[in-house]
């Protein structure tokens, strides 16, 4: 993302867009300690010790009422490469459990960063707990859903890399609900095709992966809408976007006079495209076009060089008056740091994970959420397929700031 975590190569496995961003790759990071964890005091009291093994339940509604639902919330440790990530889920989750722990034994598990000690970590999970909630990593979600051992509710956090573009087949027991750059470019390309007006629609990146995997996410979506579009690949010398490669795409602009453009960058470069194709072409993005949180301490951080432009993101980033958001404290970060928006999307992202483990562990297999990373539908059917959406906030940015849109389609 914008300001993202010290270890690229690590992250770059929770890259399932915010798919792990929940998410793509980001540059430099916080310390593990820049989330503190929320009632840590109160944390060894939610090591709960697990009952007798269970037998393999065939779906939510197996769980018997009168006995408390066995969770576990399995993540990377906080000394490993994905310390500062695993520590803001976990925070944002035991935020949630704090408000709504009945009939709930939480345990959290903590593993290797490996994929085979994830792997082996979830198969004992899976023997001792009710609802497993976990991995955090692309690499790791992709393992255990094929590795044939999904026989109780899992709500992974991530997206996994299976091959092939259409829809992923899960297992019947597992849901996929990590952010995902994909799914955004996606829900992009649906607003686009209600709002666009007739032309040609560039979609821009660099040779970023999570980048690419965004224009292609719009790309096809776009093109499934009957809209027309094209891919442009920027160079970054210098870590900046190519001078020569901008003024060929204003060039291009001139002369094709597109509809709008797609923006599969980061804040920074989207500012670069801005400055050499003009603000008067209509521009959109994704939740990577936003590099702030609504709880930063320096109100004259703007950026209003975007205004005008378009973009998705969570309601936790978003909508502070939202009565699903104004629920939950703010994660507080070191007092000389930079709030930084990755890791308060985990944050979220944990939130909401813990809500939906907690529908399923009240037996309910089909249900909306108003939830802080968008509005959540979930289906975890017994004996059936699994289906997961999440509707983002459209946004607009105005004053150096995104706020909500008027119209949410």
């Amino acid at each position: 993302m914008f300001t993202g975590f010290k270890k690229m190569a690590a992250l770059a496995g929770l890259a399932g867009g915010l798919g792990g961003l929940w998410m793509p790759v980001w540059a430099a990071s916080p310390t593990a300690d820049s989330v503190p964890l929320l009632a840590q005091a109160e944390a060894s009291s939610q090591q709960v010790p697990s009952a007798d093994p269970a037998a393999p339940q065939s779906g939510p509604a197996a769980f018997p009422a009168s006995v408390p639902v066995r969770m576990a919330l399995l993540l990377p440790n906080r000394g490993g490469m994905f310390g500062a990530a695993a520590d803001a889920v976990r925070t944002g989750f035991l935020a949630a459990y704090a408000r709504q722990k009945e009939n709930i034994q939480l345990s959290v598990i903590e593993t290797g960063d490996s994929v085979s000690d994830m792997q082996r970590a979830y198969d004992d999970a899976s023997t001792r707990f009710d609802i497993l909630v976990g991995p955090l990593s692309r690499s790791a979600v992709t393992s255990v859903a094929q590795s044939g051992h999904v026989i109780k509710p899992t709500i992974a956090l991530a997206q996994p890399d299976l091959p092939g573009e259409a829809e992923p087949q899960l297992p019947p027991m597992m849901l996929t609900v990590g952010l995902s750059i994909d799914d955004e470019a996606r829900q992009v390309a649906n607003w686009v095709e209600k709002e666009k007006a007739p032309g040609k629609i560039f979609a821009v990146s660099t040779a970023v992966t999570w980048q690419k995997r965004a224009a292609r996410s719009f790309l096809i979506r776009a093109r499934q809408l009957g809209l027309q579009v094209e891919t442009l690949e920027l160079s970054t010398p210098g870590n900046v976007l190519s001078a020569p490669g901008l003024a060929q795409l204003a060039k291009r602009i001139e002369q094709e006079k597109p509809a709008l453009v797609f923006a599969a960058l980061d804040a920074s470069q989207t500012v670069q495209l801005r400055s050499a194709v003009g603000a008067e072409l209509p521009l959109y993005g994704t939740s990577q076009i936003n590099p702030f949180t609504l709880n930063r301490d320096n109100q004259n951080d703007k950026m209003p060089e975007l205004d005008g432009v378009k973009l998705i993101d969570l309601p936790w980033q978003l909508q502070p008056d939202n009565i699903a958001v104004a629920r939950y404290p703010r994660p507080t970060g070191n007092e000389n740091d930079r709030p930084n928006p990755d890791l308060a999307r985990l944050y979220a992202l944990g939130i909401d994970a813990y809500r939906i483990a907690y529908e399923i562990a009240q037996q309910r297999s089909g249900f909306d959420l108003d939830g802080v990373t968008g509005r959540l539908n979930v289906n975890m059917i017994r004996g059936g397929a699994t289906y997961f959406q999440r509707q983002e906030t459209q946004a607009i940015f105005q004053d150096g700031l995104p706020v909500p849109t008027a119209d949410q389609y």
